[in-house]
């Protein structure tokens, strides 16, 4: 790849930092997106600029399409050609049964988690597709095997907005894929990242890993080389692909 731009939303920590690291190349801008804490997102960018790589923090809320529309308009402005998102913000709130959730966590998890996705696909498709004069790229939407489970008395309202993703990610694939996009999802299951105290329990993957069938919660790494494979090459026949990260589960 030459002079190509990546994009990864939510990246200054967990699963978005660890692939913002591991794609680093002299030949990849990549574009680590934060909400709030900017000196994480700085040593992520400090990271990769050590291994070689080229990258730069930006701060946008890719829960509303104000925060989209900075983040690529910035893309715009930039030498180089636009070809890799990922798809990784997002928000939970604390474990709870419906009886107890808001109209306001349930509005927050789907804006954040589903219309934060379309919308960064809209703008990415604009710019990737070969029907528009793009390049044609590849989308990796970041999913979770809650689409499948449910989480039931945790976090359903997060649960189905993974859902809502896979059929994101079904849907675009077959929209784009004579376009030059590829578009896959990954789906993690219980990975050591800080989303698990977000939702007020931080020891949740020791709690639960030893029902797994491999008895272990999976380390972001392994989630980040699925995606990193998911926007390579060696995955040029794949599309509209949903990859489970789970253990077993």
């Amino acid at each position: 790849m030459n002079n190509t731009i990546a994009l990864i939303t939510g990246a200054s920590r967990g699963i978005g930092a660890a692939t913002a690291k591991m794609l680093a190349s002299p030949n990849v801008l990549i574009i680590v997106n934060y909400l709030t804490n900017q000196q994480a997102a700085n040593n992520v960018v400090d990271e990769i600029v050590a291994r070689g790589g080229r990258a730069s923090a930006l701060q946008a809320d890719v829960s509303n399409e104000h925060g989209i529309k900075v983040l690529f308009d910035y893309i715009d402005q930039l030498d180089g050609t636009f070809t890799q998102l990922v798809n990784n913000a997002g928000t939970l709130f604390t474990q709870s049964s419906i009886e107890n959730m808001t109209a306001e966590r349930i509005n927050k998890v789907l804006t954040t988690n589903v219309t934060g996705y379309f919308l960064c696909c809209r703008e990415a498709v604009k710019r990737m597709s070969t029907k528009h004069g793009g390049n044609g790229g590849a989308i990796v939407n970041v999913s979770s095997a809650a689409a499948r489970l449910g989480a039931p008395h945790e976090y359903i309202d997060y649960a189905a907005s993974k859902g809502a993703i896979d059929t994101l990610t079904t849907g675009l694939s077959l929209e784009v894929a004579d376009a030059g996009i590829r578009v896959n999802s990954v789906r993690p299951g219980l990975i050591y990242t800080d989303i698990h105290a977000q939702g007020g329990e931080p020891n949740r993957v020791d709690r639960l890993s030893p029902n797994l069938p491999m008895k272990r919660g999976g380390q972001v790494d392994e989630i980040a080389h699925a995606i990193c494979w998911l926007l390579s090459e060696k995955a040029s026949y794949c599309t509209g692909s949903h990859l489970d990260l789970a253990g077993g589960r």
